[in-house]
């Protein structure tokens, strides 16, 4: 069957109060976010007995790590800052198997300085494809290194956002370091989220052997509200991809507030990977017992 499971940067907290808060609400497994207020998990601070002080903590709990959160800008314009971001990226990718799993995940960026999920014209042209997938060839062959897979999670907004673009990319960097982190609501636009059975099943058609875990949030138009949404999730150090909730045409709320059709999602998910993980996000701590029952729900309606 599949596992619902949960971001832990939605607690807050110290480690072992975040993973027995977590237990406490009923999950098995979570995406860790390398943020509590008790260990210092920053660049350049991470060790091999932090690692496995986060990994055991969470084990202890009955809560097994299944994917560590990267999310970074890997392509920033300004070369700087890129190293820096892709340095910390990959620090987190070496430690990954200490912290319990081989699988880290972030976007694959955007040539926009003021926000990691806006567009840039250079996003959608050959130079600058070429400029990232020369970065997340770089970041599979480390990860490879170092027994773990590097997941790229797509974002309409960024330089892979469609499912050909998608396509396009695992072809070019075909590597066992590289998998897909999936997220439907990411391919969704204006311009396609009315075909959303058809853009579902395009998906799953092209790029089902590629998926290692999979995301639960949810999608629909924005309405009059155009900006870039940002959620209060209690937490002022919070990393931006836990309180980012879409921008433009597009608002990205937590599961079951939106329009995806998540029958035809999980069940074209569960056909060849009955047993996947299913991390819910972009909610508050308040609303994840509410979330997980819808998930639940489909779950059990379907079978899975």
């Amino acid at each position: 069957m599949m596992q619902a499971g949960i971001f832990t940067g939605y607690f807050p907290y110290e480690l072992a109060e975040a993973a027995r808060r977590i237990r406490g609400l009923g999950f098995n497994t979570v995406q860790l976010d390398l943020h509590f207020r008790d260990i210092d998990l920053t660049a350049g601070q991470i060790t091999r007995d932090k690692a496995r002080t986060v990994r055991d903590t969470f084990r202890d709990h009955n809560l097994p790590v299944c994917c560590l959160s990267g999310y970074t800008n890997i392509i920033h314009p300004d070369k700087a800052e890129r190293e820096k971001r892709v340095g910390y990226l990959k620090e987190i990718i070496r430690n990954a198997r200490d912290f319990g799993s081989p699988y880290v995940i972030s976007e694959t960026g955007t040539y926009n300085t003021e926000s990691d999920w806006v567009h840039h014209p250079k996003n959608k042209t050959e130079e600058g494809f070429e400029e990232c997938r020369k970065v997340i060839s770089d970041l599979a062959q480390t990860a490879y290194d170092h027994g773990a897979v590097f997941l790229l999670e797509t974002y309409v907004n960024n330089v892979v956002g469609s499912v050909e673009e998608t396509v396009k990319m695992f072809a070019q960097v075909d590597h066992p370091g590289l998998g897909l982190l999936m997220d439907p609501t990411n391919y969704f636009e204006a311009h396609n989220i009315d075909r959303m059975d058809q853009v579902l099943n395009q998906v799953f058609d092209t790029l089902t052997d590629r998926i290692r875990i999979a995301h639960a949030k949810d999608v629909k138009r924005s309405g009059s509200d155009k900006t870039e949404k940002h959620a209060d999730i209690g937490d002022a150090d919070a990393h931006e991809g836990l309180t980012f909730r879409g921008v433009g045409e597009i608002e990205l709320p937590a599961p079951g507030l939106g329009s995806l059709n998540y029958d035809l999602y999980l069940k074209r998910l569960s056909e060849k990977h009955p047993n996947i993980p299913v991390i819910i996000e972009h909610l508050t701590e308040d609303d994840v017992p509410r979330a997980k029952t819808f998930l639940d729900g489909k779950f059990r309606a379907n079978g899975l």
